[in-house]
């Protein structure tokens, strides 16, 4: 493991040692929060190479990132994905490099990722009924998803966390059998509130939000919570279980917002560093890295400068117009 060196400081004297890297802005996948049930994709020449992305990568743990989480669209249906992996996964001062799934191709991929450096995963899952699952995913695959969730358990990944987006009279009477089924299988599960982010036509944001406090609530009428001090490196609050393993956690960006302790950045597929989930202010690195090709130094200068632009919080209101017009998918995550 590399010395500690150098550390990546915003304007409001935050540190960022965690970026989250979009693979992909494709998704076997559709559900009604991320994306439009017909998309458009970007064309080939405006997605960073996976050269692109690995320099990326080191560039930022160069920089003092210890956290990389590899997102998408659904990053597993990136071709030749596991070259990535290998690469960051050996990069010196990477202490962690994490993925971000929607768990239909983990059959084929966990024990490969696990073998090339993957520590952690998140998988989505919204709805353990099948025809429900269906209707917010856009895609009749629950069998899919559950049969990959369990060939992450024997993959034998450091933790394993479910993520749930839950939204009122869609899905909110699930809270407690989501928590049941990660109780089951002795894995996570973080439950997080709706962000405003692409416009949408198969639900009204504001009359399906669902707090996390109401989801708190409804949890610690079956089980007694213990708020715990664990952290993963990203906004989840979490909580015990006395008879469990398994941790819950909250992320909030609405009701408790977490801007004043954010460590992260995002970059896009197409090379734009997202200072903010909830701004549209970024910086173009695919521009850089194709004026200026494996150029190490001038890339790690531009991460720096945009830094001192990252703004100190989001502005996320509840009612039905985004604040930021690009879907989930074009994110990252």
């Amino acid at each position: 493991m590399a010395a500690s060196g150098p550390e990546l400081i915003d304007g409001f004297g935050r540190k960022i040692d965690y970026v989250r890297l979009s693979v992909t802005d494709r998704c076997d996948f559709r559900c009604v929060y991320c994306m439009a049930e017909d998309m458009t994709f970007l064309p080939r020449a405006r997605v960073l190479t996976l050269e692109e992305l690995a320099l990326i990568g080191r560039a930022f743990t160069e920089l003092g990132v210890r956290r990389i989480r590899l997102t998408g669209g659904e990053p597993l249906v990136r071709r030749d994905i596991l070259s990535l992996v290998q690469q960051l996964g050996r990069l010196d001062g990477l202490h962690e490099l994490t993925m971000t799934t929607n768990g239909s191709q983990l059959t084929r991929y966990a024990r490969q990722i696990r073998a090339a450096g993957v520590k952690r995963l998140n998988i989505s899952l919204d709805s353990l009924d099948p025809q429900r699952f269906a209707a917010l995913t856009r895609r009749d695959k629950l069998d899919q998803v559950v049969a990959g969730i369990d060939a992450a358990i024997e993959a034998g990944f450091e933790r394993i966390k479910l993520n749930a987006v839950i939204l009122n009279g869609r899905n909110d009477d699930e809270i407690l059998p989501l928590v049941g089924f990660a109780r089951e299988r002795g894995i996570d599960i973080s439950f997080i509130e709706e962000m405003p982010l692409g416009a949408i036509s198969s639900h009204n944001r504001s009359e399906t939000y669902c707090s996390s406090d109401e989801v708190q609530r409804r949890i610690a009428e079956r089980y007694s919570l213990l708020p715990s001090a664990e952290t993963t490196g990203g906004p989840s609050r979490y909580f015990r279980m006395a008879d469990s393993n398994s941790r819950i956690g909250f992320i909030s960006p609405h009701s408790h917002n977490f801007c004043d302790s954010c460590n992260r950045v995002r970059v896009t597929v197409e090379g734009l560093l997202l200072l903010c989930l909830g701004r549209e202010n970024a910086v173009d690195l695919r521009a850089l890295l194709r004026r200026h090709p494996g150029d190490l130094e001038r890339l790690k200068a531009t991460i720096c400068d945009a830094l001192q632009h990252k703004p100190q919080r989001h502005h996320f209101a509840l009612d039905d117009q985004p604040q930021v017009l690009r879907f989930m998918n074009m994110t990252g995550g």
